[in-house]
Formats: structure tokens, sequence, C-alpha cells
């Protein structure tokens, strides 16, 4: 990143915004971003290793307050998942699958709040990584990945649920009829739906966080241009921290409620 005389704001937001990519094989075409991949796997991990340290000391009495917020966040997403699924046993897994997908993308959004220049600056001297986004789910990479998932999770429930054949049936017989004349049309809405369904899941989490990144970002450029707008800057910041809280928890819920949604819908017969 430029700095002093050499301090360019196009340079600092890009070197905030560039991934640490590494390329898979020889050519350019296959690369994974691994600083996306790093930070989202420590994370899965740090939430997994949490809860199982708190139900591992769990007793039947009264809960201490670790206790208490982890059975809090279970009945939560537990009720939700109730109010949306009356898909019989099947709640088994879906009521985890959410609580696993709130969990993991709430903390991939948090990281949104650390401060980006003291942990680049980190990053840079001590491990070398020039280059590294702390926000897993600012990367539409990631967002796509965790939407594919359901997506493919949404298709095995539906064929679980009707059956190969009938799935392939309510693909070409939905919703217009069954007339063999009507079949490229069901099959044509049925595609937009099922691609719809990814895209608008992926890119709802993406641009949410790649915007708060990009305010954030500008704060800071402008707390650079002196004293009175270091002083706007740290209002504006501190307000748009406030009500970026609400953006990481709220995008988080829309993407755990989207995923039962999806997964509820594939029980559905038309």
């Amino acid at each position: 990143m430029a700095s002093g005389k050499d301090f360019n704001a196009t340079d600092y937001i890009q070197h905030h915004l560039t991934f640490l990519t590494k390329p898979v094989g020889a050519g350019d075409f296959w690369a994974l971003n691994v600083d996306s991949i790093v930070t989202g796997a420590i994370l899965g991990l740090l939430a997994l290793g949490v809860v199982w340290w708190i139900v591992r000391g769990a007793t039947s009495g009264v809960p201490n307050r670790r206790q208490a917020f982890v059975e809090l966040a279970f009945e939560f997403v537990d009720e939700q998942v109730k109010g949306i699924f009356h898909h019989g046993d099947r709640n088994r897994f879906v009521a985890p699958a959410a609580l696993t997908v709130f969990v993991w993308v709430l903390l991939m959004n948090a990281m949104d709040f650390l401060p980006v220049d003291i942990v680049g600056w980190v990053l840079a001297n001590v491990f070398h990584a020039h280059e590294f986004r702390l926000v897993p789910t600012a990367d539409v990479n990631t967002t796509f990945a965790l939407a594919l998932s359901v997506w493919f999770l949404m298709i095995w429930f539906s064929i679980a649920a009707k059956g190969l054949g009938g799935w392939i049936h309510e693909l070409f017989c939905a919703p217009f009829g069954a007339n063999p004349l009507l079949w490229p049309a069901n099959l044509l809405f049925n595609l937009i739906e099922y691609v719809s369904k990814p895209l608008s899941h992926a890119l709802r989490l993406f641009g949410n966080m790649y915007a708060g990144e990009i305010i954030f970002l500008l704060l800071w450029l402008l707390a650079a241009t002196g004293i009175f707008g270091s002083i706007i800057a740290v209002v504006l910041g501190l307000g748009w921290a406030i009500f970026h809280i609400l953006i990481v928890v709220l995008q988080a819920y829309i993407f755990m409620m989207l995923t039962v949604v999806y997964i509820s819908m594939a029980h559905e017969h038309h």
C-alpha cells in the first residue's frame, strides 16, 4: 500500500480489495482465494470448537451464561425451522444445518469489524501476506460456494421426497400442466427458478458485505484528509459500525432462513 507522499486513494482501496490468490495448475483459469478459504476454515473450526466446549461442560441444573447463550441460540433456530419446515423427522437434519449456516456466516460477516489497516499491517509484517482479505463473505466465490451447497441439498431433498421420476415429472409438468405441448414452457420456468435461487442467495449476502467493506474504507480515507475529516470519519464510522452490526446479523439470519425455505420447498408436490 502506498504511503506518505505516494499515498493514493485508489491504491489504498485496491490494496484492501485484493485477494491472496494462488493459481491451480499451470494455467490461470483455475485459482484459489487462499485468504477466503483459510479464514472461513478457521472460523468454522472455531465455532465448532466453542460449541463443543460449551456442550461438553453442560449440566442439567441451572446453566451458566455460556450454556444459556448456546441453549437460547439452539431454541431460536429450532423455532424458526419448525415454523417453516413441516416434513417430519427430517427436521433433525434441517435444524442443525440451519444453526451451522447461521453461526458460520455470522462469524465470517463479523470479520468486517476488525480494523483493516492494523490487521493488514500485522499480516504483512508477521506473516508476509501483503494481500489478504479478512471477510470471506465479501468474496463472491465464498457466497456462491455456500449457496450452491444449499442448492444441491435442495435438489437432493426434492429427489428423496418425490423420487427421481417424480422430480423429473415435476420439471416437465408443473406448473402449467402435463400436456406435452406445455413441457418446454414448464421446463423453462423451472430452470429459471432453479438458476435464480442460488444467484439471489449468493449475491444478496455478497452485495451487502462488499458494500459495507467499501463504506468502511471510504470512511478511513476521509480520516486521512486532516483533523476535520478525522472527526467526521469517527462520527460516521461509529454510526455505520452500529448499523453494520444489524446488517451482519440480519444477513446471516436471512441466509439461514432462505436455506430452510429452499429445503422446505423441495418437499412440496405440485
